[in-house]
Parts: C-alpha cells; sequence; structure tokens
C-alpha cells in the first residue's frame, strides 16, 4: 500500500465544499453559542433564586449528556413534538445549545470573579443592573473568561466531526465517503487530521493576539 496524493486532488472540489459546512456549523454554532450561554449567565446571576434553580438543571443535563446523545435527539426527536429539520439546522441547533451550556457557565465564573466591592460601588452611584453589567462586569470579566473561552470554541469545533452521523456534509462526512469509495482511509484520514490541527493552531494565535490587545487596552485604560 501507497500514499496516494492524487485521490485527494481529485477530489478537492468535494473537499473544499466539506470543509466550507464545517467552518459554517462551527462559526455560526460558536456565536450562538456565546450569546444564549451570556444570557444564560445573566438570568442566572440576576434573575433571581427560581430562574437560577431552573437554568441551572437546564446547564447541568446538557453538560452532563454526551453531544451525540443530544445531536440524535434534535434530530431524529424533533419529528416527535412537530419538528422536523434538515441536516444543517439540526447540527446548528445542536451545537448552539451544547456550547451555550459550558459557555454559561464559563461567563457565570467570571461574573463572581469580579470583585462585590466594584459591585457594590455602581449601586451607590445609581447604575442600574443593565449599566451595572455593561460598565464593570464585562469589562472586567472579559480578561478571565478569554482563555476557557478559546478552548470552548476549539472543542465545539472538535465536535463539528459528530455531526456526520446525522448526514451533515461536513468535512468528516466527506472525507469518510472518499475513504470508502476509493479505499483510501489512510490519505482521507491524514487530510482531516491535518485540516483540524491547522484550524487549530490559526484560532489559539488569534486568540493570542487578542489577549494581548486586550491586556494593552486594560492596562491603558488603568
Amino acid at each position: 500500500m501507497t500514499f496516494d496524493i492524487n485521490v485527494i486532488l481529485d477530489q478537492m472540489p468535494q473537499i473544499i465544499s466539506g470543509a466550507g459546512v464545517t467552518l459554517l456549523t462551527w462559526i455560526v454554532g460558536t456565536i450562538c453559542a456565546v450569546i444564549i450561554g451570556f444570557f444564560v449567565a445573566v438570568g442566572r446571576r440576576f434573575g433571581g433564586m427560581l430562574l437560577d434553580k431552573v437554568l441551572g438543571f437546564a446547564v447541568a443535563i446538557l453538560r452532563g449528556t454526551p453531544f451525540l446523545i443530544q445531536i440524535f435527539l434534535v434530530y431524529y426527536g424533533g419529528p416527535f413534538i412537530g419538528l422536523s429539520l434538515d441536516p444543517i439546522p439540526a447540527g446548528l441547533i445542536g451545537i448552539s445549545i451544547y456550547g451555550a451550556a459550558y459557555y454559561s457557565e464559563i461567563f457565570r465564573s467570571g461574573f463572581l470573579a469580579v470583585p462585590k466591592g466594584h459591585i457594590e460601588a455602581g449601586v451607590c452611584v445609581g447604575m442600574t443592573q443593565g449599566q451595572i453589567i455593561r460598565r464593570i462586569l464585562l469589562p472586567e470579566m472579559t480578561m478571565l473568561v478569554l482563555p476557557p473561552s478559546l478552548n470552548m470554541a476549539v472543542l465545539l469545533m472538535k465536535e463539528t466531526a459528530v455531526l456526520s452521523i446525522i448526514t451533515v456534509p461536513e468535512l468528516t462526512a466527506t472525507l469518510s465517503a472518499i475513504g470508502a469509495q476509493q479505499y483510501a482511509f489512510v490519505e482521507a484520514l491524514s487530510v482531516l487530521a491535518l485540516f483540524y490541527w491547522v484550524l487549530v493552531e490559526i484560532t489559539g494565535r488569534l486568540g493570542n493576539v487578542v489577549e494581548t490587545k486586550l491586556t494593552r487596552f486594560r492596562f491603558f485604560s488603568a
């Protein structure tokens, strides 16, 4: 057996299409997860004990069950409640909800790490809860939550491979099909591993740049 790169080159249009779907589901799903997770964290922090308990229970379920099971329930269980979704929308919903549970805990930890005295000072000068969140909590917690947020983004990137189970035509599904058709599993899986490795490296380097700029801004502002 030999490593035949021509098998990959001949199927490059399909591979590029699969990579595009992977990037789409990852980027859109991560953005939605961040937004949902932030509002869940705000609700748990400022919404009272009852809302905190309800949201905390939902987060515990999502964090305590495998993503594979969740995506099966979204795609195959949806019709039981009248929700019939195509693979890509189902994948986006699954990634968003799964990631939101983790991002909510990241943001909640960031909120709790802000000194209470800073919040009390905002209350003393007459700030509303919205102003406290925008002017005190968000700026101070950004640096705290950035590293774990980037790590979570990388994890969600890798979870996109699971979407091939519900026939989302992302890169894992595409290369698996090419490997099966051409009997070139080594070539296909090598390209898949290289793609994810490069994407992780790019994400990490961009995160370092953003963290450096935010650190300088915080120092300058102080």
